[in-house]
């Protein structure tokens, strides 16, 4: 079972994701109902979580400054918010999990999956780039959370090549030769890559670093030399786009 706590200050939504995890989530034990970040921490502090469904936005303390005031994060974390772009923005960009209200039925049983089947626990590095992001909004975080088999690599945006799908995983291919097999679909990886401008997808198979192309070649859709010698092929409906990036 994972015993859970949900912090929100809405009743009504503690009571539909009450309802949704007990319809659609039995190994979900809900141990705690808070309705403020106080109650929640205070709710952490005596039953030890495996699992918290926090909301963002709360008065007086918000879910990210709640998260502040933990000095270690032993529990996954699922963040519920209202649409809030750079909020989103800026957990995708860290690889946590979070789901938009109305909490819809699939993404939630997902998102417990995504839960239940790590080994381990988000690192202390990936919340460190959460609040990172959210203090300096726009700021110029360079590093990229990715998450894998065994837990989360904090790699160099500047370092990436390319990035390539493989059904519910990406390889990302590296300067240096190295090769990671991230735990996210290809568009999962994109809408993390969205703040930097240099990643272009050419390819519903391909994401590419443009800092790293060597020379585009011609053809129906063409394909393009990437720094390390590979070839990453660009489809006809990205071309145009590509283009006129490269100012071809």
């Amino acid at each position: 079972m994972i015993k859970a706590i949900l912090i929100d200050d809405e009743i009504h939504c503690l009571n539909t994701l009450t309802m949704l995890l007990g319809d659609l989530c039995p190994q979900v034990n809900i141990a705690a109902r808070c309705s403020s970040a106080k109650e929640g921490l205070d709710a952490i502090k005596k039953i030890n979580p495996d699992l918290i469904f926090l909301d963002i936005e709360m008065p007086l303390m918000n879910g990210f400054q709640m998260l502040e005031q933990l000095t270690e994060i032993s529990f996954a974390i699922i963040f519920i918010t209202s649409y809030d772009q750079y909020a989103i923005k800026a957990i995708r960009f860290s690889a946590l999990d979070y789901l938009l209200k109305p909490v819809i039925r699939q993404e939630l049983v997902d998102a417990v999956a995504r839960v239940q089947s790590r080994k381990i626990f988000p690192s202390s590095e990936q919340f460190q780039m959460l609040l990172e992001k959210i203090r300096n909004k726009g700021g110029g975080l360079m590093k990229l959370a990715i998450p894998t088999h065994d837990g989360c690599d904090m790699i160099p945006t500047d370092q990436i090549i390319s990035c390539e799908a493989d059904d519910n995983y990406t390889y990302f291919h590296f300067r240096n030769g190295k090769r990671i097999t991230a735990c996210r679909t290809l568009k999962e990886v994109e809408e993390q890559l969205e703040s930097f401008p240099s990643f272009f997808r050419v390819h519903h198979s391909y994401i590419v670093n443009l800092n790293e192309v060597t020379k585009y070649m011609r053809g129906e859709g063409g394909y393009l030399i990437m720094s390390d010698n590979s070839t990453v092929n660009v489809s006809r409906s990205r071309k145009e786009a590509l283009l006129k990036i490269l100012a071809i």
